[in-house]
């Protein structure tokens, strides 16, 4: 089935199939990562033929989970193996004991393993915001697995201000009544995702939220800002010289309204390094979710053009 053709479905809301005439259905498995302080497992979500030689891997932001990507690995399922991780301390992953750990290495080398269980030289990469930096570094290491690479939201000039944003409700570990108060503060604390859907917000909620002893709380460790606390920025964080190194194909989808990948630093993304491609999502802040057919086929597109 065509990119075009899934998207059409996806916008009916009619179950798109995969290369078979099954319904595209997730399957869910974990691996054993070794960090700093020892072995952890890290969940992730499959769709697509668990046969097929070629892998998409979406990783998520900083408090999201792989569940994020259900709409764009729907859509994509036919073409590719797609592998959405929780990163760890996220999802269905485990915690971390030490949470000093909660940094890019430790997820970056979380992704190496990751792609050896998979059994695949090589891999196309969707990262959202944390996500996409997780692809940066990986990306611009000598002999990297990643062939083309889309970031979403994220660049290598991430701004204070958006930092200390984030920074404010990041690991505050609330515990809400119901679920209803639970999606209620999930729309308010993500109102730069832009006008989604009542349906799209329960779907955020559903697989952002656990059941926990007095109501819900978030599924992410409250740990995960124990780094940000300890070593707090001071100035904006600068990764040009990772960027500069990567050579594969790339492609930028910032929101417009964006605070955290400002629009001069994307123009500039495409006149250096990988001279990558921008595609801009009006009405959206940090970070377009890729749940929209609209934001789905320009990547879909970059993706799949080089078959």
């Amino acid at each position: 089935m065509s990119l075009l053709a899934n998207l059409r479905q996806l916008v009916s809301g009619v179950p798109v199939p995969s290369a078979g005439s099954e319904p595209v259905e997730p399957r869910q498995h974990s691996v054993r990562c070794i960090g700093p302080h020892g072995l952890h497992r890290m969940a992730y979500t499959e769709w697509g033929d668990p046969a097929n030689p070629r892998v998409l891997l979406c990783v998520h932001g900083l408090t999201r989970n792989g569940r994020d990507f259900d709409d764009l690995a729907r859509t994509l399922a036919s073409h590719y193996r797609v592998v959405c991780p929780d990163v760890v301390g996220r999802g269905r992953s485990a915690w971390l004991p030490v949470k000093d750990d909660y940094q890019l290495p430790t997820y970056v080398a979380d992704m190496v393993t990751l792609i050896a269980r998979l059994d695949v030289d090589s891999v196309h990469w969707v990262g959202t915001s944390m996500g996409g930096l997780i692809g940066m570094l990986l990306a611009s290491l000598p002999d990297t697995p990643i062939r083309r690479l889309v970031l979403n939201d994220v660049g290598p000039l991430v701004t204070l201000s958006s930092i200390q944003r984030i920074g404010q409700y990041v690991g505050q570990a609330p515990v809400f009544p119901s679920r209803e108060a639970a999606e209620a503060y999930i729309r308010e604390v993500s109102v730069p995702f832009g006008r989604l859907s009542d349906a799209q917000w329960r779907h955020l909620t559903e697989f952002s939220i656990r059941e926990a002893e007095g109501g819900w709380v978030m599924r992410y460790d409250p740990g995960i800002a124990e780094p940000f606390r300890k070593s707090p920025l001071v100035a904006d964080v600068d990764l040009w010289s990772v960027y500069d190194a990567i050579v594969c194909p790339t492609l930028v989808v910032r929101g417009a309204e964006s605070d955290l990948l400002l629009r001069e630093t994307a123009l500039e993304m495409g006149a250096r390094g990988p001279r990558a491609r921008l595609v801009e999502v009006p009405e959206v802040g940090h970070a377009p979710m890729l749940m929209e057919p609209a934001q789905i086929a320009p990547i879909g597109d970059f993706l799949l053009e080089a078959d």
